[in-house]
Parts: structure tokens; C-alpha cells; sequence
């Protein structure tokens, strides 16, 4: 019976807090056949040690060390290393559930043509686990529509088949930077079967020194140049210099542009075939949850509900936030106490609807 070779692909640096538990993880697989291609991007801590000492203990790791040249150059000489028909990518800063593998092993077999899939994730904060639920919108006829507006899947959960995969389209495009995993999730999906594991089989961790917190703005100024192009390339919209202005300032004048533009698209999208609309109207809700994010953050009120205004987009927003931002444009300090006060009660609830870590990784063999 065919057994086929699973290469893990580990880029490190500088992940000394967390490598441990990384490594662990994927060594108490119930899935032994592997190899664990672990990159050492020139960390300055004792990451290289911790992955040498794990690799003199088990010839499933190998392990390289070079100077410093990013996460992009990092994975794809990991997929030149790789010898399986399967690749796996993994972090060094998450927890695979021990029957990761397994599970989605169990899927390509049932489903040859297969080229990628991913699962669910819990959300790992602190010493406390938020346990993952499946999201109705991720149907396989919706994957290739809803990876126009957002990444798909959490990089760390996905699994590549190298049979199914052109060698020219599984490769990181170093014009993505801090989105590159977005951007080659849509290529995939736009040509090749693609399938998502509604069960959480990683713990996925955020902390403050993850790549996703300390490249945030790059990484939204990226995410907004890959929907541009993908809206482009289907002839949803003509012009899209709405989002690349938005990327670069948030002002009172590119959210006017940005309102104009996404209300554009909205009417476009409305005008798709049935079969197709709900995905697309799924694919815009979640692109427009990034951009509330995204002007959110600047902590101006008066912007969040200038764009709010504009869009028509207040029932979209949560009742808590919504009584909050309507002092947004008159009383901005009142709308700040109102929304800090929010982020606090958001804080108590995830505290409160999440579970020690230890509960969690005793069920799954994971210390």
C-alpha cells in the first residue's frame, strides 16, 4: 500500500518561545512518515541550538542555517528541499493536533486530483485556547471565488500535492510581500480542486512578535494590491486606485474614493448568476470586514464612521461598536472611551468563552 512522504516545511527565525512545542507536535504525529525540512533564517536567539538538538534525536529533521533573506526565499528553497509528493507547511510558533496529517492525508486519498487543502484552526493566546467552529461559507464550489478577497486558508494548516501542482505555480512570488501565502492560495484555486477540513487542527498562536503583527501595514497594502488584481482579471471593476490609496492613507478623501468604489462593486456583484452571487457576496462581506479593519485601526472615529456612512454599512457592524462610533463625527474623544471600553468586554468575553491551553493539548498528547 502506497505510504506517501510528507515534507514539513519549517521556516524559523528567531523562534526560540515557541520552537519546542512546534517541534513536538509534528513529531508526535500519528502520521510517522516524514520529512522536516526546518530553515534556520538567520535567528539571533537559540533557535538553530533547540533545532540541532531535536535533529541529533530524530533523523526525520533536517536542518539548514544561512543568513537572514526573509520568509519568501525561506519557503520556496524549503520546496526545492522537499522530497514528498506531499508538502506541508507548519510554523514555529503553532501546535499541529496529532492527527493533522492524518486527517488530511485521508482527504487526498479519497480526492487524487486534489491540489491543496486546509483546516480549521483554534486560536492560541497566552496559556488559553479559543476553540475553532466551521465557517458555512467555506463550500469547495466557493473556495476559488472567496480566495479573490481573502486568504483562504491559515498558512500553517495547509498541505500542498506536488502531483497535482505545476511545478511554475507552487512557488512564493517575492512581489507579495507578507501576502504571499494569499496570493498563492488564489492562483491554486483559480485553476486546481482545492478543500478545506472543517475541524481545527492546529492551535494556531498570536502574540505580538508573529510575522502577521509586526508587518501589518505592508501585509494590508499587499492584500489590497492581490483583490485589485483579481478584480481586474475578472472585469468586476475598471479602475481599482481606490484600494491602492487607501493601502497608502487613510483620510477622509480616500475613504470617500473607497466608499465610491466598493459600492460600485456591490451593485456589480449583485448583477452575477445566482449559483455564483452568494459566493461573491460572501467573498465582499469578508473584504469589507478587512477594511473596516483596516480604517479602524487608525483609532479616528470620525473616519470609521465617515466610511460607514458613506457604504450604508451599519448593520454590518456590532451593536456594541455601532453605539460607540455614532459620537464618531461630532465627539470623537466620547467614541474612543466607548470603543476602548468595548475592546475590554471583548477581552473578558474571549476570556471567558476560551479554555486552559493544558486541557486542550492533554487530549490531543501535545505538552
Amino acid at each position: 500500500m502506497y505510504t506517501p512522504l510528507v515534507s514539513v516545511l519549517l521556516p524559523v527565525y528567531n523562534a526560540e518561545a515557541y520552537l519546542d512545542l512546534a517541534l513536538v507536535s509534528i513529531l508526535r504525529q500519528d502520521y510517522k512518515h516524514l520529512e522536516i525540512i526546518a530553515i534556520d533564517d538567520g535567528s539571533t536567539d537559540r533557535s538553530l541550538e533547540i533545532l540541532d538538538r531535536y535533529a541529533r534525536s530524530d533523523r526525520r529533521i533536517s536542518v539548514v542555517s544561512r543568513e537572514n533573506r526573509g520568509l519568501i526565499a525561506t519557503l520556496n528553497q524549503g520546496l526545492a528541499l522537499a522530497s514528498g509528493d506531499l508538502v506541508a507547511r507548519m510554523d514555529a510558533d503553532d501546535i499541529s493536533y496529532p492527527t493533522r496529517f492524518s486527517r488530511q492525508l485521508a482527504l487526498f486519498k479519497q480526492e487524487p486530483q486534489l491540489a491543496m487543502c486546509g483546516t480549521g484552526v483554534d486560536t492560541l493566546i497566552g496559556n488559553r485556547i479559543l476553540r475553532g467552529k466551521p465557517n458555512p461559507i467555506y463550500k469547495t464550489a466557493s473556495l476559488p471565488i472567496l480566495s479573490m478577497f481573502f486568504t483562504i486558508f491559515i498558512h500553517s494548516t495547509v498541505v500542498y500535492n506536488r502531483k497535482a501542482i505545476p511545478d511554475e505555480v507552487l512557488r512564493y512570488d517575492p512581489a507579495y510581500p507578507h501576502a504571499e501565502d494569499f496570493d498563492l492560495f488564489r492562483r491554486i484555486a483559480d485553476c486546481l480542486p482545492v478543500m478545506m477540513v472543517d475541524d481545527a487542527l492546529i492551535a494556531y498562536r498570536l502574540h505580538e512578535g508573529s510575522v502577521t503583527s509586526k508587518h501589518l501595514h505592508q501585509m494590508r497594502q499587499t492584500h489590497l494590491k492581490i483583490v485589485a488584481e483579481n478584480l481586474e482579471r475578472k472585469g468586476l471593476v475598471v479602475d481599482t486606485s481606490a484600494l491602492g490609496e487607501i493601502g497608502r492613507s487613510v483620510s477622509k478623501d480616500t475613504i470617500g474614493r473607497l466608499a465610491e468604489f466598493f459600492l460600485s462593486l456591490e451593485k456589480e456583484i449583485a448583477d452575477r448568476p445566482a449559483m455564483d452571487g452568494r459566493a461573491y457576496e460572501d467573498g465582499l462581506l469578508c473584504f469589507f470586514y478587512f477594511l473596516y479593519q483596516l480604517i479602524a485601526d487608525e483609532d479616528r472615529p470620525d473616519l470609521t464612521h465617515e466610511f460607514l456612512v458613506r457604504t450604508g454599512k451599519w448593520g454590518l457592524i456590532r451593536r456594541r461598536e455601532r453605539y460607540g462610533l455614532l459620537a464618531g463625527a461630532r465627539a470623537p474623544w466620547c467614541s474612543r472611551i466607548s470603543l476602548a471600553a468595548t475592546r475590554k468586554l471583548d477581552g473578558v468575553a474571549r476570556y471567558l468563552q476560551s479554555v486552559p491551553a493544558t486541557t486542550v493539548f492533554s487530549r490531543f498528547g501535545s505538552a
